[in-house]
């Protein structure tokens, strides 16, 4: 779940069953909407002569993309390629390319950004009242199903060389699906739109008097809508990820939803959070968990190397913010 929220629209509250409603702004070639897609509010609103019917159109896309990418339901292509029972299977372009993406993630991060941890992060259950910290011996054993090196996917073809690795695309999911509902919108020729995946903010151009639309970023461990800073963004997208997001205390001590894939618990993180400003919905949400897994200093020169063109603010546990310009060395 990601903490951001656009001063210019009001989120609608969580409900418990999938809904869509839209409706009209009381102004011309305007329309908005909210939904429930992997049990996160989703708040769209679009500015174009056909604004209804691209709205209606995006949720589709939504519930598409729910069906494609959910790794717990039971229904969903993912969760029949989890459970798979061959060594090899074809899947759509689109469970492909985000696995594709999940992959390279793993690679830039050298493995600290893993799409396969889905058999340690089902052990810890940040959803329910009832809080356990599971054992060293069951955090070892699913360890062993872990790791991103074991799957492979060339074409729409992905290998598993693990008959028990299993993919969860949590972390990069809503980035893919925005990068679909902008690439959907842009190729109807709209240019003004703002889309809200449980905080993933991304946007289509700018705002329709051509200013820009002007993002808040979640103060960490603050009352939900409290702005830390606010940033202005035209055809970007805004992510943040953190340790406030999820999280719960047992015996005195705090143990929050961001996994270390290499030690199975929460990363042992000198950050609260970390903001990626940028223009690849997919990369900006993968990397804004690697920014927390690996620490200001590490994910700063991991950006640097790979020549990667974001903005990323990140708030260290002192509650001290640092914005940094990744600029390309190469």
């Amino acid at each position: 779940m990601r903490s951001l929220f656009l001063r210019s629209a009001v989120l609608a509250g969580l409900i418990s069953v999938l809904l869509l409603c839209s409706c009209s702004t009381g102004k011309e070639n305007e329309a908005s909407g909210t939904g429930v897609y992997f049990d996160t509010v989703i708040d769209i609103k679009i500015y174009d002569e056909r604004a209804e019917e691209l709205l209606s159109d995006c949720f589709k896309l939504c519930g598409d993309m729910e069906r494609i990418l959910s790794a717990h339901d039971e229904n969903s292509e993912l969760y029949r390629l989890n459970h798979r029972k061959g060594q090899s299977v074809e899947v759509s372009g689109d469970l492909a390319s985000c696995i594709k993406a999940g992959l390279y993630c793993g690679e830039i991060s050298d493995g600290a950004f893993d799409i396969t941890i889905l058999p340690v992060s089902g052990l810890w259950d940040f959803g329910s009242e009832t809080h356990r910290v599971p054992g060293d011996d069951e955090i070892k054993e699913a360890l062993k199903k872990v790791g991103y090196g074991r799957v492979h996917c060339e074409g729409n073809i992905v290998t598993f060389d693990d008959p028990e690795t299993q993919i969860d695309l949590g972390g990069i999911a809503k980035g893919y699906i925005s990068s679909k509902l902008k690439e959907y919108l842009k190729s109807e020729g709209c240019t003004s739109a703002m889309i809200n995946l449980g905080g993933n903010v991304s946007t289509v151009g700018s705002r329709p008097d051509g200013s820009a639309w002007v993002v808040g970023i979640q103060e960490p461990f603050k009352e939900r809508g409290t702005v830390y800073e606010t940033v202005e963004v035209k055809d970007r997208c805004v992510v943040s990820s953190g340790t406030y997001e999820r999280h719960f205390a047992v015996d005195g001590k705090e143990y929050h939803h961001i996994l270390d894939p290499s030690t199975g618990y929460p990363a042992d993180t000198s950050l609260e959070q970390a903001t990626v400003v940028g223009e690849d919905d997919v990369l900006c949400d993968a990397l804004s968990t690697i920014c927390v897994l690996l620490g200001k200093e590490k994910a700063g020169e991991m950006i640097k190397e790979q020549g990667i063109d974001v903005d990323v603010l990140f708030i260290d546990t002192g509650h001290n913010g640092y914005w940094e310009k990744a600029e390309s060395d190469r």
